[in-house]
């Protein structure tokens, strides 16, 4: 596992450089999968303005404008906060930077790199509106595409993503949540997909009929880009080990070698025995332990189906013999790597939309056919996840089981009701207002 770059360049590359500690492989893969969709809805939005699908919209702008006391104070704070936090984190003596996520949660940090780097952006907002201040600012009229934007809606996307994939995961662990309330919103771990993409959606929506966009039009320039962010956030949660893992597969315990090895009858009850303090806080009971027996196919590696996540980024399981220092856990009983097969049938997911954006012509069928393969893909996935399951008449869904269920329904309600239209080749009459 590697729970940031460092590990990562070391094990692959045989390169110690120890600012990359401070990179962590969750979050690269995360900012990653937002560049991607991000190029991939730039792409399809380009592509359906050269259709004629989506039109431009006119905005009035003041140029000629020195800069603001206001602008300057704003980038002056911006700009402290990074050299303070983010250059404080590289240069900084002090034993938190041991951990990045304490030292940014602390009040540690550089002044002098603070005091720089938000003297140096202010200055450049001054200068950047020098250059273009005239003896009298005047008003002026461009022209803002649908693609133009798309900086703003990764933005969107990225802020209410995150604040609603961590709301629903409060719900989803209400014991932590009523535990500490604050470090369960403010921690760095602990998000829910499925609370990501409902917010951001919303979000999304009021941004595009504030700005004039066809919805439908937008959702389906998103949806390949959509499946496959999530596809690449979850090498994120693989290569990190993040705890968003698979159930147990009994057919195999975790060795010396940090490798899955079959087990032999009577192996798995005594090992949960062994290591009740792990298995106990989280299930209640060594009987109510989740887990299958799934031997790996000869012609796959055992890791496949069964893995012990060595080095995990959340210090689950039990220690590893001889490792020191942080990330020195693993489990004592392999898991399925859920996070590794969602990233093989999202990946195939990902292919299927983008094959699919061109032939399905009705606007919002392509993003009802994406609901509806997410709901399915998800659906099936959590029968062998680890997760926290409501009493509903008798029946014990997950949430992330209620939500894809819903969504199911819900993509193939939109798919039907909007294929029943006839294309449309037509700019949308909100697009086309200006």
């Amino acid at each position: 596992m590697y729970p940031n770059l460092y590990f990562a360049f070391k094990d692959l590359f045989g390169i110690s450089w120890p600012p990359l500690r401070f990179v962590n492989s969750f979050g690269f893969f995360v900012a990653f999968s937002f560049i991607a969709a991000a190029i991939t809805l730039s792409r399809e939005l380009l592509r359906k303005e050269r259709e004629g699908l989506l039109q431009g919209r006119d905005q009035m702008v003041l140029i000629g404008k020195p800069a603001s006391a206001g602008e300057l104070v704003l980038n002056f704070v911006i700009g402290f906060l990074l050299g303070y936090k983010l250059i404080g984190l590289f240069i900084s003596n002090s034993p938190l930077t041991a951990n990045p996520q304490d030292f940014i949660k602390s009040t540690e940090g550089s002044l002098p790199a603070g005091v720089f780097l938000g003297v140096l952006m202010a200055g450049w907002k001054w200068y950047e509106k020098n250059k273009q201040k005239l003896p009298q600012p005047q008003e002026k009229k461009i022209r803002i595409w649908p693609h133009d934007r798309v900086g703003d809606l990764t933005i969107y996307a990225a802020l209410f993503g995150f604040a609603g994939a961590k709301v629903f995961n409060s719900l989803e662990t209400w014991d932590d949540f009523v535990r500490n309330p604050i470090d369960s919103l403010f921690s760095f771990s602990g998000l829910t997909f499925y609370g990501g993409l409902i917010c951001a959606a919303l979000a999304i929506w009021y941004y595009a009929r504030k700005n004039g966009i066809g919805f439908w039009y937008l959702n389906d320039a998103a949806a390949p880009g959509l499946m496959l962010a999530y596809a690449l956030g979850r090498i994120g949660c693989q290569v990190s080990g993040d705890g968003d893992w698979g159930i147990l597969n009994s057919a195999y315990y975790t060795n010396i070698g940090e490798k899955a090895a079959l087990a032999g009858p009577g192996d798995f009850q005594r090992i949960t025995e062994q290591y009740k303090e792990v298995y106990l806080p989280q299930f209640g009971s060594l009987d109510k332990i989740p887990h299958l027996a799934v031997k790996a196919p000869s012609w796959l590696p055992d890791w496949f189906f069964a893995y012990s996540y060595p080095h995990n980024v959340v210090s689950e399981g039990v220690r590893i013999p001889g490792c020191d220092g942080a990330y020195c856990s693993q489990l004592p009983i392999p898991v399925f790597p859920t996070p590794f097969y969602e990233t093989l049938v999202c990946l195939g997911l990902f292919f299927l939309l983008w094959s699919l954006r061109k032939k399905l012509k009705v606007p919002g069928t392509l993003f009802g056919v994406y609901l509806f393969v997410n709901g399915v893909e998800r659906f099936f996935i959590e029968k062998i996840r680890v997760n926290s399951k409501y009493d509903i008449f008798g029946i014990h869904p997950t949430q992330a089981e209620i939500i894809s269920l819903l969504l199911v329904i819900t993509g193939a309600t939109i798919y039907f009701r909007l294929k029943s239209r006839p294309p449309q080749n037509d700019p949308p009459r909100e697009a086309a207002a200006s």
